[in-house]
């Protein structure tokens, strides 16, 4: 259960940067766009966006992939943000209850 808090908690944190990150931008340019996740990926690892399609299509399910790219045009923050919340819900802690005599 705290492996699953803890990757929720960085993967909120994540969000939240990538989400400063377009504010930051926003100030800069005049202009405010949320970065798409797929671009946020090809900015960090551009081979391994390019090697995921192939991977899918051929190996696993090739109606698999076009549900991703949707996923990929999502906002950066809502992509990371959302999986992170779920881990933190679904790993919380859960109190004891006593038993009432």
């Amino acid at each position: 259960m705290i492996i699953g808090r803890i990757i929720g908690w960085l993967l909120v944190l994540v969000a939240l940067v990538v989400l400063v990150a377009d504010l930051i931008a926003r100030i800069d340019t005049g202009h405010f766009a949320l970065t798409a996740a797929g671009q946020l990926w090809f900015e960090i690892s551009p081979s391994t966006l390019e090697l995921v399609q192939p991977a899918i299509q051929r190996h696993l399910l090739p109606w698999l992939w076009n549900p991703v790219v949707v996923v990929l045009t999502w906002p950066a923050a809502l992509v990371l943000a959302a999986p992170g919340l779920a881990l933190l819900w679904l790993c919380r802690a859960r109190g004891r209850r006593r038993r009432r005599r």
